[in-house]
């Protein structure tokens, strides 16, 4: 089923999710629902707040980078077998350059900034058989975990942008908040107003 994606100002975004068990209500729909609706809205992540449940759960499929003409060949055949879920998830380790992308989210639709992130990350994490795993990530898909991982912590990629480009979003953020925004998905959000 396609979920409403929640739009930025919403409380739930700012939340520090919890750690689920096996046990978690419905947990198999809530992941199927997920990808369902990441894959509706175009998107390569989505973490559980986006869709208004504070638990650590996100998921991740980079293959939509893979159609990127200027990555070398053996870069897009990574991006494109890499799919995962990731659940109780902790980075335990972040190094290497810390190089820009710009980055945009689901949840704040029609803003897109450069974001410093590091390039190689050691995360601790289950996939949907709970057992735990350690695995070192690199590049994009390094990237785009830790875009989602920072959804779990309460954390939004706006956050990691100058005052200055803050500002300049300003309006377009509050249009958001208020539900002024248009998107080929469904979304929910704060207060709806003018429409």
């Amino acid at each position: 089923m396609i979920l409403p994606i929640v739009g930025y100002g919403h409380p739930v975004l700012r939340k520090v999710g919890e750690n689920i068990t096996e046990e978690h209500p419905d947990l198999k729909q809530t992941i199927a629902d997920m990808y369902e609706t990441m894959y509706n809205a175009c998107g390569v992540g989505l973490a559980a707040p986006q869709i208004g449940k504070a638990i650590r759960l996100f998921l991740v499929d980079t293959t939509p980078f893979s159609d990127d003409e200027e990555l070398e060949e053996s870069a897009q055949n990574e991006l494109k077998g890499f799919k995962r879920t990731f659940i109780n998830a902790k980075i335990i380790l972040e190094e290497g350059e810390i190089w820009s992308f710009n980055e945009g989210c689901l949840s704040i639709p029609d803003v897109r900034e450069d974001v410093y992130r590091h390039e190689r990350i050691t995360v601790e994490y289950c996939e949907e058989d709970f057992v735990m795993k350690t695995e070192v990530f690199e590049g994009l898909i390094a990237r785009v975990i830790q875009h989602e991982y920072d959804h779990i912590e309460g954390v939004l990629f706006t956050d990691k942008i100058s005052s200055l480009k803050k500002r300049l979003i300003q309006k377009k953020l509050k249009n958001i908040t208020e539900g002024k925004t248009f998107q080929d998905y469904r979304m929910r959000f704060v207060a709806k107003k003018g429409r």
